[in-house]
């Protein structure tokens, strides 16, 4: 998670950068300046994996607060989570909608009131940050290639472009900076800054909820997790009930984050694809088929619930799918940043480029080394 910082901030910021110096997401820009044939593809594995990830953060919904309230059904939470990430995305306006997913960071912080509350040898846990220990199996390769799927994520790329987009939309004095070039330092200082912070707290969310992990599934005896209600469940008899709902209170807040911006990306990549008119600032009305694919993605994903899948299997099956999809699609958001057709004078620098292209050839030898393993 410390390796992957820069990383993650280099390509959400490329990814903002190219959305709010052109006013198009990351597919409109592929689907005008690159062949076909590059951006379909694409387009359709990122709408498999995030459908995969959208029934799975449903799922693990639905299993957490069926622990805290026992008396409904999992599968009724999943179709109430689900109407409710759709509905919300639907019928609230853009201005309001990101302020309520603003509003729910803050359940985050209850993974860190769960590190307060439950024993965790501290000394163990930054010897193995600075050296961890590693193995050339299969699974430890699966593993890094998901970890990296889901930080450095196509999702991800595609919904920050899209909203730098939706946020010149909500905002008439914000123009495209390429119409505008004035507005540059402002907007990429804007930029840099959401960046460097957003993503700093989200992988120190994902080391909160890794070192909880650690420190009590293997003391509980559990050694594969099939739902994360189960990871839930193991934090009662270790740390008492309000760790246990702390933890439980975090899967739904982070599902809910999660959920409307797997389905937004999903549909925002397939909108520009396809030339529908797209964007949450729009009326239903005005973009039928994007609300449409919104509907269709979580609808889909819900209903995955209900089929023999297990749902952290689907969540790393999901995320191995990002971190193969994200390798074409960094190759060609390196090319765009540095491409002056594309963003005339608001090209990266050279370092950022090089370090965009660092991470990227991490993410082909993460991939590569998981199947050459694999084949083995």
């Amino acid at each position: 998670m410390l390796f992957t910082y820069p990383l993650m901030v280099v390509v959400q910021d490329v990814s903002a950068r190219i959305g709010r110096v052109t006013g198009q997401g990351i597919a409109g820009n592929l689907r005008q300046h690159y062949p076909n044939w590059i951006l379909q593809p694409v387009v359709v594995l990122l709408f498999v994996a995030n459908t995969l990830n959208i029934g799975a953060d449903l799922g693990a919904m639905g299993e957490a607060v069926r622990l805290l309230v026992p008396r409904l059904p999992g599968w009724a939470w999943v179709t109430f989570f689900g109407l409710a990430c759709t509905l919300s995305q639907i019928f609230l306006s853009h201005k309001r909608y990101v302020g309520v997913l603003k509003w729910l960071t803050l359940v985050l912080l209850s993974y860190f009131g769960v590190l307060a509350v439950i024993h965790v040898p501290w000394k163990v846990v930054f010897e193995s940050l600075i050296l961890p220990h590693w193995s050339l199996n299969s699974d430890s390769w699966l593993m890094v290639v998901a970890i990296l799927g889901t930080t450095i994520s196509p999702y991800l790329f595609f919904w920050q472009a899209g909203q730098e987009v939706e946020d010149t939309k909500a905002h008439p004095q914000r123009v495209p900076l390429k119409g505008n070039p004035k507005q540059g330092p402002s907007a990429l200082a804007r930029i840099r800054l959401d960046t460097l912070v957003g993503m700093g707290v989200s992988n120190l969310v994902g080391l909160a909820i890794l070192v909880t992990a650690a420190a009590t599934l293997p003391t509980s005896g559990i050694k594969e997790v099939d739902t994360a209600a189960q990871a839930a469940q193991a934090l009662r008899p270790l740390a008492g009930d309000f760790a246990f709902a702390l933890f439980a209170l975090g899967i739904v807040g982070s599902g809910l984050l999660s959920v409307p911006v797997l389905a937004g990306s999903a549909a925002y990549a397939l909108g520009e694809a396809r030339r529908w008119p797209v964007g949450l600032t729009r009326k239903p009305l005005q973009a039928k088929a994007f609300y449409g694919t919104i509907t269709t993605a979580t609808l889909v994903g819900a209903l995955a619930n209900f089929a023999a899948i297990r749902p952290m299997k689907a969540l790393v099956w999901a995320a191995v799918i990002n971190g193969i999809v994200a390798v074409p699609v960094m190759v060609l958001l390196m090319r765009m940043a540095a491409d002056q057709r594309i963003m005339g004078q608001f090209t990266a620098s050279r370092s950022w480029l090089a370090l965009g292209w660092f991470a990227t050839a991490i993410m082909a030898i993460a991939g590569t080394g998981w199947a050459v393993s694999a084949i083995r």
